[in-house]
């Protein structure tokens, strides 16, 4: 019976390798990277390690600008000066006989909603356009008392002020409650806005604070800008502030804990780092040798000399997570946005496969020979 079951342990094992590949969950390592060995191939292989992580680093950057640009603090006065748009409101008052700025029997006169002009000035009977613009509210009510003199030497002038737009910012979205917030001092802050505004929304992931002012655009990470004090930049009239998500993500493939989209959860996101989001590697399945960052440059990028640029538009970077070098240069080795990061699967995972369905051919050969035993007797 021996020869028996050699030959159906050769029947069985010929009958596995006739059905194609073996099934596992991830693509080998030399199964990607041997396209860029084909002539004219528009991928480039290129092997991660300390020297060289330095270098990669000043390639151009893909998927989003390279770095979050923001306003450096500073203090402002903290005093509001009067804009275009800006509605003033004046009490004039005047104990002289038959004035000419007073009602009959009133010794005052009220004049509520006058607006900055276009030209910077209101209108003030019996004086004519005064130029308040640019002017503090105390510089303004001074400037109207002495223009008023001429024609009523003892009067006196009271003046409250109301922002306009240009002294007002708006915040638009991410917050409990957007619109149009008024800027009482030239010192105010953004969390001081935010915090009128109702505060960042909490179902927000990972929210990005940005302000444009005129036509340039500020971002900051919201945790970055609740952390650190010197980021607290003061505003300026029609600022405009918009609160979202940071949108900016990878992909998880291979043999890693989680395949999935993973969104940055700060500025900038390391090959390790990117390891660890993923869930870490398989024990059983990963090969720590063949960590691949798949990413895309535009044509215009495209370079003629090794590690100025990349040499093809679609660049593989791997690395080996078995050596000193290979950790210190996935410390260094930065993830950009829509990079695929692949934790390719162990070779030994094939031979595991094989082993197992060798194992299980000898068993169900067994059987049968058992059963013709038994038969035979």
């Amino acid at each position: 019976m021996t020869g028996l079951v050699r030959v159906l342990s050769i029947v069985l094992i010929f009958a596995v390798s006739a059905c194609g590949s073996l099934p596992r969950g991830a693509a080998l390592q030399r199964e990607v990277t041997r396209e860029a060995k084909i002539e004219n191939s528009q991928f480039q292989v290129l092997p991660v390690t300390r020297h060289n992580a330095k270098l990669i680093s000043h390639w151009p950057v893909t998927g989003w600008s390279g770095s979050f640009h923001w306003i450096k603090a500073s203090r402002g006065p903290q005093s509001q000066v009067l804009r275009v748009g800006d509605q003033v409101n004046l009490r004039i008052w005047d104990n002289q006989a038959n004035s000419l700025l007073t009602p009959v029997g009133s010794n005052v006169t009220v004049m509520d909603g006058l607006v900055v002009a276009p030209d910077g000035t209101i209108f003030v009977p019996y004086v004519g356009n005064v130029v308040i613009n640019g002017l503090t509210a105390g510089g303004a009510r001074s400037r109207i008392q002495s223009e008023l003199s001429p024609i009523a030497p003892d009067a006196q002038v009271q003046l409250t002020t109301t922002p306009g737009v240009i002294n007002s910012v708006s915040v638009v979205g991410g917050v409990a409650s957007p619109g149009t917030y008024p800027l009482p001092t030239r010192d105010t802050s953004i969390l001081s806005v935010l915090a009128s505004a109702g505060g960042i929304s909490q179902t927000l992931r990972n929210p990005l604070v940005s302000v444009q002012r005129g036509n340039s655009t500020y971002s900051i990470p919201a945790k970055d800008l609740f952390e650190n004090p010197d980021k607290n930049t003061r505003l300026r009239g029609d600022d405009k502030i918009i609160v979202q998500q940071d949108d900016r993500a990878f992909t998880a493939l291979g043999a890693s804990g989680a395949e999935d989209l993973i969104y940055f959860p700060k500025e900038y996101v390391t090959a390790l780092e990117a390891v660890s989001l993923m869930g870490g590697l398989n024990d059983d399945r990963a090969d720590p040798k063949g960590i691949l960052v798949l990413r895309e440059y535009p044509a215009k990028h495209v370079v003629a000399e090794p590690l100025n640029g990349p040499r093809k538009p679609h660049v593989i970077f791997a690395l080996d997570l078995t050596s000193a070098d290979g950790l210190f240069a996935a410390r260094n080795f930065l993830i950009n946005p829509n990079d695929t990061v692949l934790a390719t699967e162990s070779p030994i995972v094939a031979v595991r496969t094989i082993m197992s369905l060798f194992g299980s051919a000898l068993g169900t050969t067994a059987q049968v020979v058992n059963t013709s035993n038994t038969l035979s007797n």
